[in-house]
């Protein structure tokens, strides 16, 4: 009580699975002097020509981990079932969330590739799920810091399933006991191996449309009935005939 009352209330996020209502949503790790963090990070789509904007006061390390998980996602795009073309008539933004406080680090590569991935396969991402890493181009992970920090804020924030590298194993062992009963640990070292995990099951869902290019255009055509077309047997033409002479 004294705690609360000279620091005021604690400060957790607590409508995890009201943020996470809509394909292209994932929650990271963040690791801060005072200690662990969630991170939501958002990914959204427009009509565009392969514009890309990054908002929520991001830092260099941590642009580049998203322009290395554009570049896996047109890579893979046959695997992951995303249209190859997709960046050439939309726009991407992505947005992290508490924009006033500066961000920055490799550790959300995994996050921020999986957001994208939820957005361009309209597939949501797991509730109470959360991850972190760095990714390469090749879409290795990679270890990173702060795993104790970022667990035990997971923990408090009501996570139940994390996703870690698997270089990052043997940070688990400074992980609180009841900590580690109460959470499921998955270790990765590969983005395929993430997304398998993390992204809800295919059926769920329908594949991320593109946009049009006109869409009243487009409307209109779809409303449009093709032509009927009756044919005539030359056949029986002639035997109708026939049967008139007679």
């Amino acid at each position: 009580k004294d705690i609360a009352r000279y620091l005021g209330p604690v400060r957790v996020p607590t409508d995890i699975d009201a943020r996470i209502t809509r394909p292209g949503i994932a929650i990271g790790l963040a690791w801060t002097p005072v200690g662990g963090d969630v991170l939501f990070i958002e990914a959204t789509a427009m009509k565009g020509k392969k514009g890309l904007t990054l908002t929520g006061q991001l830092g260099d390390v941590m642009k580049e981990s998203v322009s290395a998980a554009l570049s896996f996602i047109r890579t893979n795009a046959r695997e992951l079932k995303v249209d190859p073309d997709f960046f050439d008539d939309l726009d991407i933004h992505i947005h992290v969330p508490a924009g006033a406080t500066p961000k920055d680090g490799p550790s959300a590569g995994v996050t921020m590739l999986t957001a994208l991935t939820s957005l361009l396969t309209n597939r949501k991402v797991k509730k109470q799920l959360a991850m972190t890493g760095e990714i390469t181009l090749r879409g290795a992970v990679l270890p990173v810091g702060g795993i104790k920090e970022k667990v035990l804020a997971a923990y408090r924030a009501g996570i139940k399933t994390l996703i870690l590298p698997a270089w990052n194993r043997k940070d688990i062992e400074d992980i609180p006991a009841n900590v580690q009963k109460s959470i499921s640990f998955h270790f990765v070292s590969d983005m395929l191996d993430v997304l398998k995990l993390a992204l809800e099951p295919e059926k769920e869902t329908k594949p991320f449309k593109k946009a049009v290019k006109n869409p009243k255009a487009h409307a209109k055509a779809k409303r449009a009935k093709p032509p009927v077309k009756i044919k005539k047997k030359k056949s029986a033409i002639l035997r109708k005939v026939a049967s008139k002479k007679k």
